[in-house]
């Protein structure tokens, strides 16, 4: 099952009590304070992970706590730091702060560690309240609450090249003829329930580059509202630098190839400015069964501004030409945005001093 996005509960380990305690030993006159320090809370951390390509694993498990730290003790003895945890996402996978809807955090390099709660601090014991007229403190700190925040955890996948176009539009089968995808295809509409990734690579390029392509579920009219599935998957080709869109030309649909064309660009224009500003390629598919001429010719005035392709994912034609110019245009294009500074960021908690004589 391909989860995409995901809300979870997160809360860091609270800081445990500083103790109030005074030494009672047989040959120590006047012991003095000896309450030890709190231990601190336990931090939540999320991690790009390779290994995960869904947000499955938070669906039935949507909170998250981590362990509190120790209350201090006598004799000077400190409390235990409370464990953290580690949580793998997605790369790809966008943090926002549910409540206020400020963007945390964007991963985008496996590996990537962002600490989303802070522990709290442990308190301090009476024997940090010591002074030279001030030597039998009773005064002792309360542990400091851990961080505790509804995250909204959105996956946008990472790729290059992203298929747009109507259901049936032939998006499944170019993936597989592109790349070593295999997708499921069949001659009825929305056989693409999630998205399929695949990596192109191009022969003719001396450096042996790849590029990955996102094929997602057709576009309807209205998918910018959420009609069909296109809404819900669209974000996925928010971070490609290149569009490539696919217009079936063959008529069996009962469709209008031009008024399919231009209601694609609507609902990529009302989803995103960004996303209908990229580069975009232009296929005119299924040539092979194509029966007017003239609406391919109109097709292709439509799309002025844009390059334009006669191409058939079924028999492979065009599809030389096709994969050449995805290489020109994604290397020519901008490099995909850095991630935004997160708006929101957890405090450092400052150590506590070894010695505090004021």
């Amino acid at each position: 099952m391909f989860i995409d996005e995901v809300k979870i509960w997160v809360k860091a380990g609270d800081g445990g009590n500083g103790c109030m305690a005074f030494r009672r030993e047989k040959f120590v006159p006047r012991g003095g304070p000896s309450g030890g320090d709190g231990g601190r809370g336990g931090d939540i951390t999320l991690k790009a992970s390779p290994h995960h390509n869904t947000l499955l694993h938070f669906r039935f498990n949507p909170e998250h706590k981590a362990e509190r730290g120790r209350h201090g003790e006598g004799s000077n003895r400190k409390g235990a730091d409370g464990a953290s945890i580690t949580l793998p996402v997605p790369v790809g996978t966008v943090v926002y702060d549910d409540a206020t809807g400020e963007i945390l955090h964007d991963f985008v390099t496996k590996g990537e560690t962002f600490i989303v709660a802070k522990g709290g601090r442990g308190g301090r014991g009476n024997a940090r309240f010591t002074t030279p007229t001030h030597q039998a403190p009773t005064e002792h700190e309360d542990g400091k609450p851990g961080d505790s925040f509804n995250l909204r955890l959105e996956l946008k996948l990472l790729a290059d090249v992203g298929l747009v176009g109507f259901p049936n539009a032939g998006k499944s089968t170019l993936i597989s003829r592109l790349s070593a995808a295999k997708p499921k295809i069949a001659d009825y509409p929305f056989t693409t329930l999630t998205p399929n990734l695949g990596v192109m690579s191009f022969e003719d390029l001396t450096d042996s580059r790849t590029l990955v392509m996102a094929d997602i579920p057709g576009l309807i009219e209205g998918a910018s509202e959420g009609h069909g599935l296109g809404h819900q998957f669209l974000r996925h080709v928010e971070r490609t630098r290149v569009l490539v869109h696919l217009v079936d030309v063959s008529g069996a649909s009962g469709r209008d190839p031009l008024e399919d064309y231009r209601v694609i660009l609507d609902e990529l224009a009302r989803f995103s400015s960004e996303l209908a500003a990229k580069p975009q390629i232009v296929c005119a598919n299924k040539m092979d069964a194509a029966q007017d001429l003239d609406v391919v010719a109109a097709l292709e005035e439509a799309a002025q501004g844009h390059p334009f392709l006669r191409i058939s994912a079924v028999s492979g034609a065009g599809l030389k030409d096709l994969k050449k110019m995805i290489f020109e245009m994604a290397a020519d294009a901008e490099e995909p945005l850095e991630p935004p500074p997160p708006r929101i960021q957890p405090v450092e908690v400052e150590p506590l001093a070894e010695d505090d004589d004021e």
